[in-house]
């Protein structure tokens, strides 16, 4: 019998590889899965049409978390704060509509509570806060290599360039949340 209280959260911050590592090492995170929301084009859309940034969906994560462990606030404080929100479709040198800024709620609570969090953490920023907040409409899982990436190609430059300082940045902010 578990005493599980789960719940999913839906968003995204430049390149899901990052998003996904980020959230792996969180407490009550269950589940990290990569892949796509917010288009405009029939079908499950792939890697490669989404880096066209001509289908309009994010690189987004759906996380499974455990209320009883951590909030949907505190999750939203920590996406808010190991992106850029101020950026418009853009996270360091990832360029286009994939990499918005996004929080898709799951349900009113949500909306609300995304809706708090930007206004709480935006005096933090200097420009404004550009991310979106959208009701989830679909959640396409991306492809099979796309999982885990961080986890299994720690090696390649992107990673250690663009993953690995992101991740030392939650360290530091968000320490008492790490698993």
């Amino acid at each position: 019998m578990s005493n599980k209280n789960l719940q999913l959260a839906t968003f995204g911050g430049g390149c899901f590889w990052c998003t996904e590592a980020i959230f792996q090492e969180i407490k009550g995170v269950e589940k990290v899965v990569s892949g796509y929301s917010g288009g405009n084009v029939p079908g499950h859309p792939t890697y490669r049409e989404i880096c066209s940034g001509l289908t309009g969906h994010a690189e987004v994560i759906q996380i499974e978390f455990d209320t009883n462990i951590i909030s949907y606030e505190d999750i939203l404080v920590i996406f808010m704060t190991t992106h850029d929100p101020t950026t418009l479709n853009k996270q360091g040198g990832d360029i286009g509509t994939q990499y918005r800024s996004v929080i898709y709620y799951h349900d009113e609570a949500q909306n609300e509570i995304a809706k708090i969090v930007v206004k709480e953490v935006s005096p933090y920023y200097e420009a404004a806060i550009v991310t979106e907040i959208s009701p989830l409409d679909i959640f396409y899982e991306a492809e099979k290599e796309h999982q885990d990436y961080y986890r299994n190609n720690q090696e390649q430059g992107y990673c250690s360039f663009v993953i690995t300082p992101k991740l030392s940045k939650l360290r530091k902010l968000h320490a008492d949340k790490l698993k």
